[in-house]
């Protein structure tokens, strides 16, 4: 008998992210159920929200929806219901929002080039969107950091080498060649998915691969 083997092979999904979203935050947390039901593997790839619009004239929604009436007030009882869905309770909108996450996402290139990319978002999006800190402040961010138990004050001095720089630069350069406009964005192989509400879309594309 001819046994054909079959190889299975880990579907990937791509999380195009900036701290300075809330709704990145939102589904950064509920990522690790999909991720587990799926068997997908994750990629984050750091952009720059405020490069995003610039690129694609796109507008953030407080200011896109300034003018429609109810809209906004739509927008907060829809993340109401995802929070209470998904039980995240630690989550609190940011009082110093819009933050400038510039420094914060190249501090994330040097984590991913460092290999601290995980203690690096957790104690970030912590600060940002649960313990309120307003963390475009250099002080306030090295701080945090430390508190992680990295280094400071290495993190902050690589992420003014243009390297790292060009890197983000790229990143998102790169991001709005292939359809990106906004965080957070997903992508399951070429397929682009936009926004928290989509998620359950991304979990079916990860499952039909």
């Amino acid at each position: 008998k001819t046994h054909i083997s079959r190889v299975v092979t880990m579907a990937k999904l791509e999380f195009i992210f900036d701290f300075a979203s809330p709704n990145a935050y939102l589904s950064f947390k509920i990522l690790p159920e999909i991720l587990n039901r799926t068997g997908a593997s994750l990629k984050i790839s750091p952009v720059l929200l405020g490069g995003l619009f610039k690129l694609t004239n796109n507008k953030p929604p407080m200011v896109a929806f300034e003018e429609v009436k109810g809209k906004l007030e739509y927008e907060m009882l829809e993340t109401q219901r995802f929070v209470s869905r998904h039980n995240l309770s630690n989550f609190r909108f940011n009082p110093h929002f819009p933050i400038n996450s510039l420094t914060l996402m190249r501090g994330l290139v040097v984590a991913q080039k460092l290999d601290f990319e995980q203690i690096y978002l957790d104690s970030v999006l912590s600060a940002m969107w649960e313990y309120e800190l307003k963390m475009d402040d250099p002080e306030i961010a090295i701080s945090t950091w430390n508190k992680a138990g990295l280094d400071g004050e290495k993190i902050m001095n690589m992420t003014q080498k243009d390297e790292i720089k060009n890197i983000l630069k790229e990143n998102t350069e790169v991001a709005v060649k292939r359809g990106v406009f906004g965080v957070p964005t997903f992508f399951v192989e070429s397929e682009i998915f936009f926004g928290k509400e989509r998620l359950g879309q991304v979990e079916e594309a990860l499952g039909a691969r």
